[in-house]
């Protein structure tokens, strides 16, 4: 359920054999504050928190980060806990499915632990509210029994800092929202040149020659992600080790055409909406459930994965009247859009 980091893993490229090439591209995730590239605005606000936190000698206040997926909330919270030198227990909200599961946890935080709940908008609402007092007033209440004979037992907590990270904010109540008294931050997509540091380090780091098309081109494919970027990366790394070529612009779009991943970095599902919606529905509007109907794909899957995207590229868009393919979408599958009906918009 939870884990300890290994202070000792500190991010830096080393000399590796075959055997060690499985623990070597679990390093690619930043250990120092200079390495991790981008969100600069949160960035300068943590420094300051975390500094004023070791100038009182206290742990720092509980802080929540989110945004959408591989964005780097796990990774902000591990050089947290670096930078105040101390341990992290690591779990998840579906992780924790019984009150004793969170006590379990609570009681064994040392004095100055990081406790980080990923996906904490997927925690029980009974669990939550067993954080509650946990993060304002540093106790656990324990109710032993049931009926007239049941009492609740308060059981005194070492400070910990909380820090917790979400991908569906509205989805977290307005009370455990408030306690986060260090922030709540939100992280933003990343640029394509700050992708393109991203993919240079992890290619120095995994021992590989990227030359500098290459990493553009793998860059320009990740859907402004570090994750996806990485991701890309690797598989590009099997195909020219495997066909004996060099990180060439020429072998990463092989490698990324046999994948499905287009220029835009849209994957075969994503140009199936596109192209679903303008093949089958004269490019809308049409509704949700339909589009997902015809797709034989669920709502949610839709919505949460495949749109987001779609929509921040300004390939579709959402209209009163249900989702609507643009222009740019039109000609990213070849075809031609329609003149427009000013009364949908």
């Amino acid at each position: 359920m939870s884990s300890i980091t290994d202070p000792k893993d500190d991010g830096e490229a080393r000399d590796t054999h075959p055997a060690d090439t499985e623990y070597l591209d679990t390093t690619l995730r930043p250990s120092r504050w200079d390495d991790y590239v981008g969100q600069e605005p949160i960035k300068e606000n943590l420094k300051i928190l975390l500094r004023a936190a070791k100038e009182r000698n206290h742990p720092p206040e509980h802080i929540l980060f989110y945004g959408p997926p591989g964005l780097g909330k796990t990774t902000l919270a591990h050089l947290i806990a670096k930078e105040m030198g101390a341990q992290m227990k690591v779990t998840s909200g579906p992780a924790i499915e019984k009150v004793g599961d969170l006590a379990s946890i609570l009681t064994n935080l040392s004095a100055g632990d990081i406790l980080f709940i990923d996906e904490i908008h997927r925690l029980n609402r009974t669990i939550e509210e067993i954080l509650y007092p946990a993060m304002e007033s540093g106790s656990l209440d324990i109710i032993i029994g049931k009926g007239p004979s049941a009492r609740t037992i308060q059981l005194e907590l070492p400070p910990f800092t909380l820090v917790a990270a979400t991908t569906r904010v509205a989805l977290l109540s307005s009370p455990l929202r408030s306690r986060f008294s260090g922030g709540t931050f939100r992280l933003e997509f990343y640029s394509d040149e700050e992708i393109k540091k991203i993919v240079n380090r992890s290619a120095h780091i995994l021992g590989v020659t990227l030359h500098d098309d290459a990493s553009h081109e793998i860059a320009k494919r990740s859907r402004y992600t570090p994750r996806t970027a990485n991701y890309f990366l690797k598989r590009c790394r099997d195909f020219a080790q495997v066909n004996k070529t060099d990180l060439t612009k020429d072998s990463v779009e092989s490698a990324l055409k046999m994948l499905g991943v287009d220029e835009k970095g849209l994957n075969p599902s994503d140009r199936a909406v596109l192209e679903t919606l303008i093949g089958k529905f004269n490019g809308g509007p049409v509704g949700l459930s339909t589009l997902a109907a015809a797709l034989s794909e669920e709502q949610e899957t839709i919505e949460d994965v495949h749109e987001p995207y779609l929509l921040q590229i300004g390939f579709i868009e959402r209209t009163p009247r249900g989702r609507q393919a643009t222009p740019h979408g039109y000609t990213h599958v070849g075809k031609k859009a329609p003149p427009r009906d000013s009364s949908l918009l």
